[in-house]
């Protein structure tokens, strides 16, 4: 009987110890505030340059609601600067979007500002 229960702590401490490792593994995701101190607004494109993203970072877009918007785009919506149908558009001034594996494509549709630079590409491994 006492050995039933070794192994039994044994599988125990295996799980814990797995578990702990996938907790860590999701805690590693970084925050950026997209644009720095100036937050989202006009001429943000080249924002992104030298950082590196991963899956599962979050952006922080901070704005004024009433002058701006965020809406992820695929790649044509993102070159166009057009809101593909059923994009999602994000509007409350403190958005904060978890980025997906590969390319993910952001920009503010009210009239001329994403042609102003008030957009993102970013490329999250």
């Amino acid at each position: 009987m006492s050995e039933q229960g070794r192994g039994s702590a044994g599988t125990i401490g295996v799980v814990v110890v797995l578990c702990l490792m996938v907790q860590l593994g999701c805690s590693n995701a970084a925050t950026y505030r997209v644009g720095d101190s100036g937050g989202w607004s006009f001429n943000t494109d080249s924002w992104p340059n030298g950082k590196q993203f991963r899956a599962g970072d979050v952006l922080l877009f901070n704005y004024d609601p009433k002058l701006h918007n965020v809406v992820a785009v695929d790649k044509g919506g993102y070159s166009s600067c057009t809101t593909p149908k059923g994009a999602k558009v994000f509007k409350s001034g403190k958005d904060q979007i978890r980025l997906g594996r590969g390319q993910n494509y952001f920009i503010c549709n009210f009239p001329g500002h994403c042609q102003s630079g008030m957009k993102i590409a970013i490329n999250a491994v």
